[in-house]
């Protein structure tokens, strides 16, 4: 049976993410800031439900005892949680917002991957899966034709393209470890104001895809409902 983690899958697409993997026969543990949020959404799926808020160290460590405690081991890591940040014009944004959004958004991934890699090496196959976006690409933002390309929020792209880089350099780094990261696309979510053309059922495939792959599949990749992202 395959254990999967999936953090901020209170709703949205990590919720959508938690709701198709354990259809398809994978121990999912529901991760959420909000307990009772993150209760109520596991108890809708009937999963488990452990508590992490992927900005606090102490929070990061106590999720990853947990699951030591009741697991043992962990096959899937999806590092989902992310925040938008703030919405405000590029010459009014300040420092202590770049902070804020690099701390969830980046650091976030990197507490957590820490936390839960001795779960993750005892498992046959490996994997981690960092939810990044097509706003991270230089590829897709210098397209005028694509949603990408008409958008300016340049602390949430930088966190964006953060995520990528670290994923290849984890796959680079740590070998036995499958990283990818994927473009989720323009879904309609909280995130957007449910904007996106997207179901989160599309805005899903790809998370589901790298999650049930074979183990030679490949890692440092960066891709999306329809394959590989330039970037």
């Amino acid at each position: 049976m395959t254990i999967t983690f999936i953090t901020g899958a209170n709703k949205g697409l990590g919720f959508e993410t938690a709701r198709r993997l354990k259809d398809l026969g994978h121990t999912v543990i529901l991760g959420a800031r909000d307990a009772q949020r993150g209760q109520d959404a596991a108890a809708r799926l009937g999963v488990r439900f452990v508590q992490i808020d992927v900005s606090d160290d102490t929070s990061v460590s106590s999720a990853a005892a947990d699951i030591t405690a009741h697991e043992s081991h962990l096959d899937v890591l999806i590092n989902n949680a992310g925040i938008t940040g703030s919405h405000a014009p590029a010459d009014q944004l300040v420092g202590s917002e770049a902070v804020e959004i690099f701390n969830t958004n980046v650091a976030g991934i990197v507490r957590t991957t820490h936390a839960f890699l001795p779960l993750l090496q005892r498992a046959e196959h490996p994997v981690v899966i960092n939810v990044s976006s097509g706003l991270g690409s230089f590829a897709l933002t210098h397209d005028p034709s694509r949603i990408e390309g008409q958008i300016s929020v340049p602390l949430y792209t930088a966190s964006k393209a953060a995520v990528t880089m670290l994923t290849t350099q984890y796959a680079k780094a740590l070998p036995r470890v499958r990283f990818n990261a994927v473009d989720p696309g323009y879904t309609a979510t909280d995130l957007n104001g449910h904007s996106g053309p997207q179901t989160v059922t599309e805005g899903t495939d790809a998370i589901i895809t790298l999650a049930t792959e074979d183990a030679d599949a490949g890692t440092g990749r960066f891709i999306d409902r329809f394959g590989p992202v330039a970037w």
